[in-house]
């Protein structure tokens, strides 16, 4: 999917830094004999097919000689409001990253992988980057929450540090020339979940439930809303919360049922999901609710009655219970070894690990090089790749730092996510 809400001024700096990158890359792949890449690249246990250098073989003996490795951090939830993202993402991740050594790395050179946990927390996710800095990192994968990714990235543009988000979705985070997304950009969501609803005739009659302190909801509601207009779709209650204000919902759902809205849009985490479905069902206020990413992970949450949950939609790049082979075999991996199904952040951070192979692979880096020399080739690199994953094929990546991908719509059935 093309992003239509692209930042100017972002387009044209990150351009820029692409072609310096690629003059940069052209003297240093003249200086070491190397061939040029075609880029192509396939994610998945069974099937990675990634274009590198002709010395990228002739690399792998050496590089089990002298034991260097690739420092991959990554940051992310594991405790606190937002636990159930960050969980999935650490133990996506390391399995892709299991698979990736257990393969013979990347290049040879295997990846050495360390999470910590941000509790979802601006200030607490900066100083994991500085933990993550002193361990030695060369390449982050995160983080996993907008508001903290927002703060860890003005510290990797002020390192030069190559960052990739799986699921940070607001086009402020991508802002700096040195990061990138796995998951659709909060415009995107917006405009597709729109487009879904009215080419679905779903309702003509819709009120949103956003959260106006929230760069991520109030972000893929203004699009939303705009795009609404554009397909028809009258919007009857448009109702916001803030974060010092998210338990009682009585208000914005009785406006919303007294303007007769058909179906309540709510582009917001599942925590408050689970409780305005909990409240509606209180009023006797049974509309159709439809969610985007953030709403993932609502069956999980402690104490809430997923029967109520029955019928809601929402769009995302992976259903679980997808029936093509690379889904299956990394849904029947994830069970095995942590007891429960992967949602759509566990998907995102695989294949971010795969994407990052594919970057390293393309731009035919070494760990030797500096932490601000492989993020300036990886930049770089990102634009030339196409990657086959769990959340798209063909996956492919602007200067802006947006992934291009078509989203998926799913249903809640039977207590499980079901693709529609």
């Amino acid at each position: 999917m093309v992003n239509a809400f692209s930042n100017g001024g972002s387009i044209m700096k990150k351009a820029l830094s692409v072609v310096l990158t690629a003059a940069m890359m052209a003297t240093l792949m003249a200086g070491c004999g190397d061939s040029t890449a075609d880029g192509n690249a396939s994610a998945g246990a069974s099937d990675v097919a990634a274009a590198g250098t002709e010395s990228a073989a002739g690399t792998s003996d050496a590089a089990a000689a002298d034991g260097a490795v690739f420092k991959i951090g990554a940051i992310g939830p594991t405790t606190g409001d937002a636990a159930i993202y960050g969980t999935a993402v650490m133990n996506a991740a390391q399995i892709a990253v299991d698979e990736i050594n257990a393969a013979g790395g990347i290049n040879g050179y295997q990846i050495e992988f360390k999470y910590e946990d941000d509790q979802s927390d601006a200030e607490k996710s900066v100083n994991a980057y500085n933990s993550l800095k002193d361990w030695g990192m060369q390449i982050l994968m995160g983080t996993v929450t907008t508001t903290p990714c927002v703060a860890v990235a003005d510290k990797t543009a002020e390192d030069g540090m190559f960052q990739l988000t799986p699921s940070a979705s607001s086009t402020d985070v991508i802002v700096n020339d040195n990061v990138f997304q796995a998951c659709f950009t909060d415009p995107n969501q917006g405009t597709a979940s729109a487009q879904y609803i009215a080419e679905n005739s779903l309702a003509t009659k819709v009120a949103v439930i956003y959260d106006s302190s929230s760069v991520y909801s109030s972000g893929i509601e203004a699009t939303f809303v705009e795009e609404a207009a554009n397909q028809g779709i009258e919007i009857v209650a448009e109702e916001a919360f803030t974060a010092d204000s998210k338990t009682d919902f009585s208000t914005q759902l009785q406006k919303a049922q007294s303007a007769g809205a058909e179906l309540v849009f709510l582009p917001i985490y599942y925590t408050e999901a689970s409780i305005i479905l909990t409240q509606a069902d209180g009023m006797g206020y049974d509309p159709v609710f439809f969610g985007v990413d953030g709403m993932d992970g609502i069956l999980g949450v402690e104490n809430f009655n997923t029967e109520l949950a029955e019928g809601v939609m929402l769009l995302t790049p992976f259903a679980a219970d997808a029936d093509d082979e690379k889904t299956k075999a990394f849904v029947a991996k994830y069970q095995e070894a942590y007891g429960d199904v992967p949602n759509q952040f566990a998907a995102d951070a695989y294949d971010a690990i795969y994407i990052i192979k594919a970057a390293i692979e393309q731009a035919g880096v070494t760990p030797d090089m500096s932490a601000a020399d492989l993020g300036a080739a990886l930049s770089g690199a990102m634009t030339s790749i196409s990657v086959d994953g769990l959340t798209g094929e063909g996956m492919t990546w602007q200067a802006t730092g947006e992934v291009s991908k078509a989203p998926k719509a799913v249903v809640i059935k039977d207590g499980a996510y079901a693709a529609m």
